[in-house]
């Protein structure tokens, strides 16, 4: 019997319910192993600005997520998925590190670390950004969108 021939009987010992059951749980498992982007940098990273795509947007309010509506630079708006759109590693401390959200939609940014949580919007026009002194560390980003289960696509740029 060849290949094609055991996988057609075996789907056909389990039926069409049961290998619909199959290819969800497969699917589940694939997503929920899928991880957030991850990135580390080190004071004068190159290329200069990293350039990262992403989709932001989800089902919780970021809020909720975070634990404040505010930060030491503006508001914490916005709808996001429990897991961050990225984590960076920072290797050392950085005199200057700007990080912008370039969209088509209006977007704002989160990002939380060990220096503490920085949120921001509409920085430059609808585009938010963060910038300043970083401590070295795990630092958490969300892109966010103003509406529930909107989605946006993203440049998140990190400059140096």
């Amino acid at each position: 019997m060849g290949k094609q021939q055991r996988i057609t009987s075996w789907f056909q010992r389990l039926g069409i319910g049961g290998a619909i059951a199959l290819l969800i749980g497969l699917l589940q498992g694939n997503l929920a192993y899928s991880q957030t982007p991850t990135l580390t940098l080190s004071p004068q990273f190159s290329p200069n600005p990293m350039q990262l795509q992403g989709t932001g947007g989800g089902s919780q309010a970021i809020q909720s997520l975070i634990g404040r509506s505010e930060s030491p630079i503006g508001p914490c708006t916005g709808y996001a998925n429990k897991a961050p759109n990225h984590t960076i590693t920072l290797r050392a401390f950085f005199n200057s590190l700007r990080v912008t959200v370039e969209s088509a939609e209006d977007t704002a940014l989160v990002i939380q670390g060990p220096g503490g949580t920085w949120c921001n919007d509409d920085t430059k026009g609808k585009n938010p950004e963060i910038s300043g002194q970083w401590l070295p560390g795990k630092y958490d980003i969300w892109v966010t969108t103003y509406a529930k289960d909107k989605t946006a696509s993203y440049t998140l740029k990190l400059f140096d």
